[in-house]
């Protein structure tokens, strides 16, 4: 996982880092990362391809009690020399399969403006709901916007009506 983040991030993946980068910059974020999933907090979707890292996301689910059906998706990545084969859809419908087993409903996340990735998720089904101007520093005089996205991926089950009379009797 180490040298899949720092890959991408040298790519120029917007996951944390602005290049260049070597593993001894990027370790200490994924310690934290794995401490997350170890505590039970965070859920770490993995892809491989034929038994290889191709690539990772992280699902941080909110611990608010009013909102324990959100979900935010943190980290999504596929390794340079994977991507343009259809990996990251791949990785994200998986994402999207492990959050509904764990009963979220929505997802969040944030893609880095002038990437162009915020299109990779609208094709996905996330909505654009905000954007902060100029929150991300890649580089001095260069801000980009921080895009915020939004995916409902199932409705709650109506409850089901129960009838006060039997209509058999």
């Amino acid at each position: 996982m180490l040298a899949c983040w720092t890959d991408v991030s040298n790519a120029g993946g917007a996951v944390g880092f602005v290049p260049p980068v070597t593993p001894d910059d990027v370790a200490p974020a994924l310690e934290r990362l794995v401490e997350g999933v170890a505590s039970g907090r965070d859920v770490l979707c993995v892809l491989t391809v034929d038994g290889v890292l191709a690539g990772f996301a992280v699902l941080v689910g909110s611990s608010s009690p009013l909102r324990r059906h959100w979900a935010t998706v943190l980290r999504v990545q596929v390794h340079p020399s994977r991507q343009g084969t259809g990996l990251g859809r791949a990785l994200m419908e998986g994402v999207h399969r492990i959050a509904v087993g764990r009963g979220w409903e929505f997802l969040t996340l944030s893609a880095r403006g002038g990437t162009g990735v915020d299109g990779f998720y609208r094709g996905l089904g996330y909505t654009e709901f905000g954007r902060l101007p100029g929150a991300v520093r890649v580089a001095p005089g260069d801000d980009r916007d921080e895009i915020l996205l939004i995916r409902r991926l199932q409705a709650p089950v109506p409850e089901q009506p129960r009838a006060l009379v039997d209509p058999g009797s």
